[in-house]
């Protein structure tokens, strides 16, 4: 692997990361309605688990609620009972052609909850971004043990490296401070 493509390959590889965490902070649900709240929902429609989206349009038109919009009425029970099956703590009300679930005002003890969360998801991305480090100094390390470069191109490769784990760490604090806002402005 050229040294080219070790920093392309780290680069590629923190973004993915950090995309990760976007996706999970997104499940962290603050006092506001959010479709990204159910996301990750997997309904049993046409013999195998589906994601929501698929079946149906989500949306949030009132800060309290989110309505679930079946494109086939017929899967509306399913859908209902996804959302009961899943640890989400949400009650949906449907009326035969849409589920609302009404999202209640979170506890200061939850916000708390929901906080530690935020840090536990944003040192995961941190973990895996280091990880990815290592990886690339490991492989910057076997370049110059292959004489495919040079020890100060190593050196400079490996600096790159740290600049982007750097760039990346701080990219996931940014992204868990403003959603721990969230959660406690709410």
């Amino acid at each position: 692997m050229s040294l080219d493509e070790v920093l392309l390959d780290a680069e590629a590889r923190m973004e993915k990361a950090i995309d990760v965490l976007k996706k999970n902070l997104s499940g962290i649900r603050t006092g506001r309605a959010n479709p990204g709240l159910v996301d990750t929902l997997r309904v049993d429609v046409y013999g195998s688990p589906t994601p929501i989206k698929q079946i149906a349009s989500v949306g949030a038109p009132e800060p309290t609620q989110i309505v679930i919009r079946p494109y086939d009425p017929s899967s509306i029970k399913e859908i209902e009972k996804a959302i009961v099956g899943s640890d989400l703590g949400f009650n949906p009300q449907n009326d035969g052609r849409v589920v609302r679930i009404n999202i209640p005002p979170l506890s200061t003890d939850v916000r708390k909850k929901m906080v530690s969360r935020i840090k536990e998801l944003c040192e995961e991305a941190k973990i895996s971004v280091r990880n990815i480090r290592r990886d690339s100094n490991k492989a910057a390390d076997q370049a110059e043990k292959d004489k495919k470069c040079s020890e100060d191109e190593r050196d400079d490769v490996k600096k790159e490296v740290q600049d982007l784990t750097k760039k990346f760490e701080d990219q996931a604090t940014d992204l868990a401070k403003a959603r721990e806002k969230e959660v406690m402005d709410d």
